[in-house]
């Protein structure tokens, strides 16, 4: 069936359709309908179902006799070793570790904040509650103490699963002391803290509420799976917040994982036992969506990679990761891709490894510039395949979805919309625009299974953030346009739409031209304020290593290209060459924070961000150019 046929067949029976879908997970008790619309606009999906997330992902693969099967590969060039997790060994990890959070008083419901690197043992933690029918809660492991407080406060946990640390190329990220210090913050207090004991630093236990993770395992009893009803949530992601609160997505159990099943077959095209690494954290959604539940579910391999595209040890690393494991499916940010290219532009590395296995290259986390994809198509010669979806949906509103029909590419567009997404470009009145027209990029309620269902104690939060600008719909907070085939293109976040004299331009059409420059690695377009015009764009350029020429040659060829190639109305004047770019910790570019450095307006500074030093260096870059204007 071609993909046109797949989305007709959704639109047309939409109930139907995800019934069907539902049938490829174990339920202890059907779904007698799919959509429970009783409280619109906040939807259900699948609610007088039961069912449990750790049984589809681990116990019924071993039942149905592929125990032996690997179910989770731990890479770790940072500590220099490679694990492999069997299905069988998996459950009875995960039954005993659920046994030890029983036997303390963990019970369906009961939060569990988990704070840990990429280790296998994080997966566990998360199948471990879902096993109790708990809430698991999962913070970016190495997150600063104030914040993870602000999550302990909000979600108030029963008890925090922690290691002692992490492990970054060439230091020890001391997870234990952030953790006391978050506790001492924080004005809730957990029950207990459940601590896995690493051999590069092990912590120190504060006695009465931290336990050692190996011995309350090696003492605990096996616990079976819990029912648990389809509208059951399943854990809390938090994402940032414009307020500076952070904004608590809830996902239910029963949609989440009929979508997620979905997926892997008909968006990323993978079997059963092949091997699938999405290079991301567990502490964000790809994480838990594609490294956790959705390869776990479908039966397949997931990779778990504790290092670096580069630097650990090269610019090799992911190529050799592919050819040692025989990857089949990478899905990976645009940011990792423009690291590897700045250090290897010629991509000579691939040469070292066997990357027969490979079939398809997925980027998603921010929009994926044409010269990264090309770049990346020549390298791995495989289809490269931008998709774009948010930590609230939690699996792909647009994407090219090779298991159902492989679609024509078109560079710097995320595809077409799944099954289950109505997507619609509105202007500012809400009315939808015509094909080509740029415009703020929404989805027509309710959203399909798997998405948010509302925010973590904030239900009135979640419909001002959402579905209150666009009546009917939920606003993404995404520009961009649909053209006349039907594809998707997502240009930048509403707030980088600059408005130059009346002109409303995307700065990701001019990153796509600058991106262009055989010399540039990465780059961003801001906005910054001007007198006359309203808004002026700002280039911000970091070269490829092997550049030997001098900013001051390239910058004037990288305004001409912009000029040329979109013309003067754009007003693309000025750039900077800078060492690197503020990104967050997941590789997504802060570029709203330049934009108030360049204003000289204040701000806080997020608290996600990679390196706060990085922004005295661009602070110091816009000085030398006059920004702020006085």
């Amino acid at each position: 069936m071609s993909y046109a046929e797949t989305y007709a067949r959704w639109k047309a029976d939409p109930e139907g359709w995800w019934m069907e879908a539902a049938r490829a997970i174990d339920w202890f008790d059907p779904p007698s309908r799919a959509l429970f619309e009783g409280r619109a606009p906040l939807y259900e999906w699948f609610s007088d179902g039961t069912l449990n997330a750790c049984w589809n992902a681990v116990d019924r693969h071993v039942e149905a006799g592929n125990g032996a099967r690997v179910a989770i590969i731990h890479d770790s060039p940072v500590t220099g070793s490679i694990t492999r997790i069997t299905y069988a060994e998996l459950r009875d990890r995960v039954a005993r570790l659920a046994g030890a959070l029983a036997a303390r008083g963990v019970t369906k419901g009961d939060r569990i904040a988990i704070y840990m690197p990429m280790v296998p043992e994080a997966l566990e933690a998360m199948l471990a509650c879902a096993r109790l029918g708990a809430v698991h809660s999962v913070v970016f492991g190495g997150f600063a103490a104030p914040e993870l407080a602000t999550r302990i406060d909000d979600c108030t946990p029963k008890a925090v699963i922690a290691a002692s640390c992490g492990i970054e190329p060439g230091r020890v990220v001391h997870y234990k002391p952030l953790l006391d210090e978050a506790l001492r913050l924080a004005r809730h207090q957990p029950d207990f803290c459940l601590i896995l004991q690493r051999p590069q630093e092990i912590a120190a236990l504060h006695p009465g509420r931290d336990l050692d993770w190996g011995t309350a395992v090696a003492e605990a009893d096996p616990v079976d799976c819990v029912p648990v009803p389809g509208n059951h949530p399943h854990y809390i992601l938090y994402t940032s917040g414009t307020t500076g609160q952070p904004k608590g997505v809830v996902r239910q159990t029963g949609g989440h994982l009929v979508a997620l099943h979905w997926t892997m077959r008909h968006i990323y095209g993978v079997s059963p036992g092949e091997v699938f690494w999405a290079a991301s954290d567990v502490g964000w959604v790809v994480g838990h969506s594609y490294i956790c539940y959705a390869p776990l579910l479908h039966g397949n391999t997931t990779l778990v990679f504790e290092g670096k595209p580069v630097g650990t040890p090269d610019a090799g690393t992911f190529w050799r990761v592919i050819a040692d494991h025989g990857v089949t499916t990478l899905f990976t940010a645009p940011t990792a891709l423009r690291a590897i290219k700045r250090e290897d532009p010629d991509a000579t590395r691939t040469a070292d490894h066997d990357l027969g296995s490979l079939r398809t290259l997925f980027l998603a986390g921010e929009r994926a510039d044409p010269d990264t994809v090309h770049w990346a198509e020549k390298a791995l010669k495989v289809p490269v395949i931008d998709h774009w979806w948010q930590t609230e949906t939690g699996w792909p509103i647009a994407a090219n979805p090779i298991g159902v029909q492989a679609l024509p590419v078109k560079v710097g567009s995320s595809s077409v919309p799944m099954p289950g997404y109505d997507v619609q470009i509105l202007d500012e009145g809400g009315h939808p625009v015509a094909p080509g027209v740029l415009g703020a990029v929404a989805l027509r309620l309710p959203l399909p299974p798997g998405t948010l269902s509302t925010l973590w104690n904030a239900e009135e939060r979640f419909c001002k953030s959402y579905l209150s600008h666009f009546p009917g719909y939920y606003e993404t907070g995404d520009a961009g346009y649909v053209d006349e085939d039907g594809y998707v293109f997502i240009m930048a976040r509403t707030d980088d739409v600059i408005n130059v004299a009346g002109h409303r331009l995307s700065t990701g059409a001019m990153e796509e031209v600058v991106a262009s420059h055989p010399d540039v690695a990465e780059c961003a377009v801001i906005g910054v304020a001007d007198d006359l015009k309203g808004q002026l764009p700002l280039g911000i350029v970091c070269l490829n290593r092997t550049c030997t020429r001098d900013a001051s040659q390239i910058v004037p060829e990288v305004v001409a290209l912009v000029r040329d190639r979109i013309g003067p109305v754009a007003a693309f004047r000025h750039a900077v060459v800078v060492e690197r770019l503020p990104k967050t910790r997941s590789g997504k570019i802060l570029r709203a924070t330049m934009s108030r450095i360049a204003d000289g307006t204040p701000g806080k500074v997020p608290a996600t961000i990679d390196d706060p030093a990085i922004l005295e260096e661009i602070a110091a870059a816009f000085r030398g150019i006059g920004y702020p204007r006085a």
